[in-house]
């Protein structure tokens, strides 16, 4: 189950790459109109810490240490540098979610979520549905600002 798991993950960094690399202009990965609240790179950003803190640093044992209120406030964060930050946490997942047997993913995860205790297996797939959503508002983003 963990090897379909990670292959998901690593299919949907890899699409958000590419979302990220199809921006004509790298300074409109930041630009925000009416009706929307973030712009592409705060996604990305968000993105980024939530993997690394749910799967890196709670199941994973990384020393990441997640700033949710720069994932929404950092600009202009160079394009290069949200590339190499999505490999490495593509990275961080390929080397955290296969160590875990099918017993760890019925425990529950080691944080409750939204208040709320539930088993890793469902933390998984809801961090999955998470980064889904989040890469179909780049998306949207991309294209609205091109």
């Amino acid at each position: 189950m963990t090897t379909l798991i990670v292959s998901l993950f690593e299919r949907d960094l890899n699409k958000l790459i590419e979302e990220i690399n199809l921006y004509k202009n790298e300074e409109d990965l930041w630009k925000i109109k009416e009706g929307i609240s973030n712009s592409g790179g705060n996604l990305t950003l968000h993105l980024i810490g939530n993997l690394n803190h749910f799967i890196g640093a709670t199941l994973g044992r990384t020393l990441y240490i997640r700033d949710r209120d720069k994932e929404f406030s950092l600009k202009n964060i160079p394009r290069v540098q949200l590339t190499e930050d999505l490999k490495k946490t593509i990275e961080v997942i390929k080397n955290t979610l296969p160590g875990l047997s099918a017993g760890d993913l019925e425990k529950d995860f080691p944080v409750p979520i939204n208040n709320k205790t539930s088993s890793t297996s469902y933390v998984l797939l809801h961090l999955m549905a998470h980064l889904s959503y989040h890469l179909g508002q780049v998306n949207y983003h991309r294209r609205l600002i091109g």
